[in-house]
């Protein structure tokens, strides 16, 4: 058997040649591709660190770490590797290999604790898989800091999260350190607001939070929105590598990122400008001309066209007061407008002093072109009568009724002779009262609410007859009639609040659920029932802010006066920040605003 053996398994392999000969079917298809495999998700596994995570002594001149990979990766956003204490410059990255190498231009602190953020900054080279982060502790002195602090952004209006913000703690507990000096400890907020700032001293801090538009770590007014602490801030928490809120998570992982817990709560606003004068002048038509101001609350004691009676001169403030459009009621108007103005302005020594000023208002090229146009004799219709729009909601008309808008002021009018008629299903017609109101901050807006309730089924009826207005440039309106019915779709819902606690005034808005658009506002200032009616089936967020002021406006905070923006609050019903309100419903929710707002 042995000798049958050793004489066949010579014989093996051309047996293997002559069957691949045969069957050639059996070989690998070269027409089909190789598929390359499955799509690499995996991110860049950190394998090494220099200096090692909480090195101390490390030289401050010349400075490098390398941040070793398992894989080639690429640098996909420089400005996210973020130092704290940040220096005057940036750091400086590089690849090599498979290493990150970062450098700084300038020395660093002796004796200070660092931590450098890779969150957001490192990918692989193929598939751009993002690294999830990586912070780096080092001492530059014998010691690692021990303590850390967390918390979130938000814009002060929406209570979004603000991402990308700057967080900047102090030491120098002065008002102007943030003007001028870089922080003690910084850090940035993620996509869900939320900051850590770790191995930091045990000491009192000022916290104030930016939204670095230049990326000098230092507050600029005239550029910047800016949140800060009432009060001065000492961390308790002490840092731990196991610690659940420094721990680095997916953003898209809500739960985890929810769950963080925060020491402050930051709300960014927007500065009134630190000084005043006229930062645009336009003149946008032949009789009219709009001026703005660098900052909100323009102080002005004068104004008048030159060369034309002070009387012939229409102005109108917005509710912020940093704008004013103008309108010259008389027919002949020069080419050059010069508005003769006193007003506070800032000096060269930043103080507000009374000042009169002359502003030019010429016509320009492209205003000369429209109005020669207008000359011409092919005149449109609109050219040649007071132009306006009109409109009625059939959902808010109980609370906003009719709306008329004027493009230019009116020096004739005639509001007692419009006609105001309701029709009942059975096609009876009845005329009816009504009350005209002019806006408070649009003197070329005006209100026409009915007297009596609204009623289901009825038509109801506003005509506006020809030529009872004329604006400013001699022309008459034209006529029109507006028609609204209330909704009757069964389907719709309402929302009533019953609001109790109320000790001032409040501005209740109902948002949709994005916050993005206001659907309906009222103001408050007494315990009352607020009605929000014909809604559809869906999700709102409801808005209250505290007016203390009475003014009826949301006002902005103020550095430098340690005055917070006026406090917003979001209604919060089963842990959501939202109402969801099915079809066919009548809610009703009760709410405590000095509960709210305690």
């Amino acid at each position: 058997m042995k000798r049958i053996l050793r004489l066949l398994i010579p014989l093996v392999p051309v047996a293997l040649v002559l069957g691949a000969m045969m069957f050639p079917s059996s070989c690998a298809n070269t027409t089909t591709p190789p598929t390359g495999g499955a799509k690499d998700t995996i991110p860049p596994v950190l394998k090494k660190v220099s200096p090692l995570p909480g090195a101390v002594n490390v030289p401050v001149h010349k400075t490098k770490l390398v941040f070793t990979f398992n894989e080639y990766v690429k640098i996909k956003d420089p400005q996210a590797v973020f130092l704290s204490p940040p220096l005057e410059k940036k750091p400086k990255t590089r690849i090599q290999g498979k290493s990150v190498i970062v450098t700084f231009e300038s020395d660093l602190e002796p004796n200070t604790t660092y931590t450098l953020d890779l969150t957001g900054a490192i990918a692989d080279n193929n598939e751009g898989n993002m690294h999830p982060g990586y912070t780096l502790v080092f001492s530059t002195g014998p010691q690692i800091d021990s303590m850390c602090m967390t918390g979130i952004v938000q814009d002060c209006n929406t209570l979004k999260p603000v991402k990308g913000a700057t967080v900047l703690i102090y030491k120098d507990h002065s008002d102007s350190a943030v003007f001028l000096r870089r922080p003690f400890a910084a850090a940035r907020t993620d996509d869900w607001g939320y900051f850590s700032l770790r191995n930091i001293q045990d000491t009192l801090y000022r916290v104030y939070a930016i939204n670095d538009a230049n990326g000098n770590n230092i507050y600029d007014p005239d550029q910047e929105t800016i949140a800060f602490l009432d009060t001065l801030f000492r961390p308790s928490m002490v840092y731990s590598d196991t610690l659940y809120e420094l721990l680095k998570f997916e953003m898209k992982d809500t739960a985890h990122c929810l769950a963080r817990k925060t020491d402050v709560e930051l709300n960014l606003f927007r500065e009134k400008p630190s000084k005043q004068y006229i930062v645009k002048k336009e003149r946008v038509g032949l009789r009219t001309a709009y001026i703005t101001f660098m900052a909100p609350g323009a102080r002005v004691y004068g104004m008048r066209f030159k060369g034309i009676p002070a009387k012939r001169l229409i102005c109108q403030f917005n509710p912020q007061w940093d704008s004013v459009e103008l309108w010259v009621n008389t027919p002949h108007v020069p080419d050059t407008l010069i508005l003769q103005i006193r007003y506070d302005k800032t000096d060269s020594l930043g103080k507000l002093v009374p000042t009169n000023e002359e502003v030019l208002l010429p016509i320009d090229k492209k205003l000369r072109a429209e109005l020669s146009k207008s000359s011409q004799r092919n005149l449109k219709h609109e050219d040649t009568i007071a132009v306006y729009t009109s409109a009625v909601d059939p959902t808010t008309v109980e609370q906003y009724g009719f709306s008329v808008e004027f493009k230019y002021p009116l020096i004739e009018e005639h509001w007692d002779s419009l006609v105001f008629r309701s029709v009942n299903p059975r096609q009876q017609e009845h005329r009816g009262s009504y009350t005209v109101t002019r806006d408070s901050t649009n003197l070329r807006r005006y209100t026409i609410m009915p007297d009596e309730k609204l009623l289901e089924g009825y038509d109801y009826y506003l005509k506006l007859p020809y030529r009872l207005f004329r604006d400013v440039n001699g022309y008459y309106n034209d006529s029109t009639e507006m028609k609204v019915t209330l909704p009757n779709d069964d389907k719709l819902s309402s929302l009533i609040l019953e609001l109790s606690g109320v000790g001032h005034k409040y501005i209740i808005d109902l948002l949709t659920e994005k916050r993005d658009k206001v659907i309906r506002s009222f103001i408050v200032s007494c315990n009352q029932a607020v009605l929000f009616p014909y809604l559809k089936a869906g999700k709102y967020c409801l808005r209250v802010t505290e007016d203390k002021n009475g003014n009826s406006l949301v006002d902005t905070g103020n550095l430098l006066e340690h005055r917070q923006p006026e406090k917003v609050r979001f209604y919060k019903l089963n842990d959501q920040y939202f109402l969801e309100i099915p079809e066919r419903t009548e809610l009703v929710q009760k709410i405590d605003l000095e509960e709210m707002f305690r």
